[in-house]
C-alpha cells in the first residue's frame, strides 16, 4: 500500500513540475479538528499544510506535505505526505478525495478520506472540511479525523 501511495506521489510531483503555473494553483493552509478511535475519547488536532495541484479542466490532482500535532500532553507532531484527486463542481466549490502516508514519532499510518473545499468570492482564500481514516501499523487502533481549514491559494 505505502508503495501505491509513495508512486502515486511521485507521478503527481512530476505532472506538478512539468505543467506550466498559470494553469495550477499552489496553496497554503492552517487547520484544526477532532481525531478518535473507537473506544477512545476525541482529541483535538492542530496543523497546517502546502500542496500544489495541477487542474486540468474541471478535474485536478494534486500533492500536500502537512504537520499536524494532537493537542494532549506530551503529542508530538506528525508529518503526512499525500496525495488527492477530485473535481469542481461549481466554479468555487471543489470534491476531492485522498490517498497518504503519515509519520514520525509513534507508529506510521496510511490514510484514506475525502473532503470539500469551497473558494471565498473569487479570491484565493478558501476554505474546506475533510474526513479521514489512518490504518495504523504496528497492531494500535486504526484513528479517524475531522479537520476543518481554511488556506491561500497563489
Amino acid at each position: 500500500m505505502r508503495l501505491i501511495i509513495a508512486s502515486l506521489a511521485a507521478a503527481a510531483s512530476v505532472a506538478a513540475v512539468a505543467t506550466p503555473a498559470f494553469a495550477n494553483d499552489a496553496r497554503v493552509e492552517l487547520r484544526t479538528g477532532l481525531g478518535w478511535s473507537d473506544g477512545l475519547p476525541s482529541k483535538a488536532t492542530v496543523g497546517g499544510a502546502v500542496g500544489y495541484d495541477v487542474n486540468a479542466g474541471p478535474a485536478f490532482v494534486g500533492v500536500e506535505q502537512s504537520v499536524d500535532k494532537v493537542l494532549a500532553s506530551g503529542s508530538k507532531a506528525r508529518w503526512g505526505s499525500s496525495v488527492r484527486a477530485g473535481v469542481a463542481v461549481t466554479p468555487s466549490t471543489r470534491l476531492y478525495a485522498t490517498a497518504g502516508y503519515n509519520y514520525g514519532v509513534g507508529p506510521n499510518a496510511t490514510d484514506i478520506g475525502g473532503g470539500v473545499e469551497h473558494n471565498f468570492s473569487m479570491s484565493p482564500l478558501y476554505g474546506k472540511i475533510e474526513y479521514k481514516h489512518f490504518f495504523t501499523e504496528d497492531g494500535a487502533r486504526d484513528t479517524n479525523a475531522v479537520l476543518v481549514g481554511a488556506g491561500l491559494r497563489f
